[in-house]
């Protein structure tokens, strides 16, 4: 089974590294003077310094070539996927029909409410690879574990075999929807949790905001059927814990600007920032009472201030655990 990586952002080429330590990957990236960048350094500078390549990883600047590939993970922000399927479509002529597509990409697209397996269904197989992971950790080779859910137990094991690396452990689940919505959902909690940070409220309050974040990632989950077990897994608490308590989290950093009123960098994606926003209608459509995401939504769109969120919250009625 050949390998690539659609994106060579921060974690694709991080999944890249670990891939190519066991087996020949290919990484795609768009722009050409990227790829001749890292075909030259042998390392992805501007996106994972300090991350050599190793021998069996090679830079692809086509993508026609790719599609040569029998498993395409595809590493890429969430709400530029359905974009970037027209663009192979219907100016390159390619479609996903006969390749098993991994998505690497959380969140929720704003647009229709829907996440990355519903965007790449035309897949003949798609799987969600998420979790409690940070790229620099991937490439350095330290140990991290992944939910990997494909709703097709055969083709999932295989996948499981496939992607597994002495440093990487997968875990597979047939639940997509839970795994897909944990990894979504936390983000908007760890944005959250930052400001929290960020405003200088305290360990005891972020702890109070996980917990009742959390509760809101479960409630969302059940209304779209998701298994509850999922949510407990590494694809929902585990990567809640992550997210929500380290500064290498571009949401979680986002969180603490918001937090303490400074500026953050626009140009960095965060993928919590479109979800949040995406969740209005959702909650709206399912009649659901997340108040923690909503008051999210409002701080992400500078509807209100972090004053106003933390009464927003503290006003709420009092109510049984």
């Amino acid at each position: 089974m050949s390998v690539a990586v659609i994106g060579a952002g921060a974690f694709g080429t991080a999944l890249a590294i670990t891939l190519a330590h066991t087996q020949p990957v290919l990484l795609w990236a768009r722009n050409a003077d990227h790829v001749a960048q890292m075909t030259r350094r042998r390392e992805n500078t501007r996106r994972l310094p300090g991350a050599p390549f190793p021998r069996n990883l090679q830079v692809c600047p086509k993508l026609e070539t790719v599609f040569d590939c029998d498993t395409l993970l595809v590493a890429l922000p969430l709400q530029k996927l359905r974009r970037f399927l027209m663009a192979m479509e219907f100016d390159l002529g390619l479609d996903l029909a006969q390749h098993t597509v991994v998505s690497c990409s959380k969140g929720i697209e704003v647009t229709t409410g829907l996440g990355s397996s519903a965007i790449l269904s035309s897949a003949q197989h798609v799987a969600v690879l998420t979790g409690p992971s940070f790229a620099a950790d991937i490439a350095r080779g330290l140990p991290t574990a992944l939910t990997l859910a494909c709703r097709d137990p055969l083709v999932g094991q295989s996948l499981q075999e496939t992607l597994s690396t002495p440093t990487l452990r997968l875990y597979r689940t047939t639940d997509v929807t839970g795994a897909e919505l944990g990894g979504a959902l936390k983000n908007v909690i760890a944005i959250g949790c930052g400001a929290v940070m960020g405003a200088g409220l305290g360990d005891s309050a972020r702890a109070a905001l996980m917990t009742r974040g959390f509760g809101e990632m479960q409630q969302l989950a059940a209304a779209f059927g998701a298994q509850p077990e999922t949510l407990m897994g590494l694809s929902g608490l585990g990567d809640l814990t992550l997210t929500c308590t380290s500064d290498q989290s571009r949401n979680y950093r986002l969180g603490l600007a918001l937090g303490a009123g400074t500026d953050f960098d626009a140009a960095v994606t965060v993928e919590g920032e479109g979800t949040a926003r995406a969740l209005r209608k959702v909650v709206t459509d399912r009649g659901l009472d997340l108040p923690v995401c909503q008051t999210v939504a409002d701080l992400v769109d500078r509807k209100i201030d972090m004053k106003a969120a933390i009464g927003t919250l503290l006003a709420r009625p009092l109510k049984e655990e």
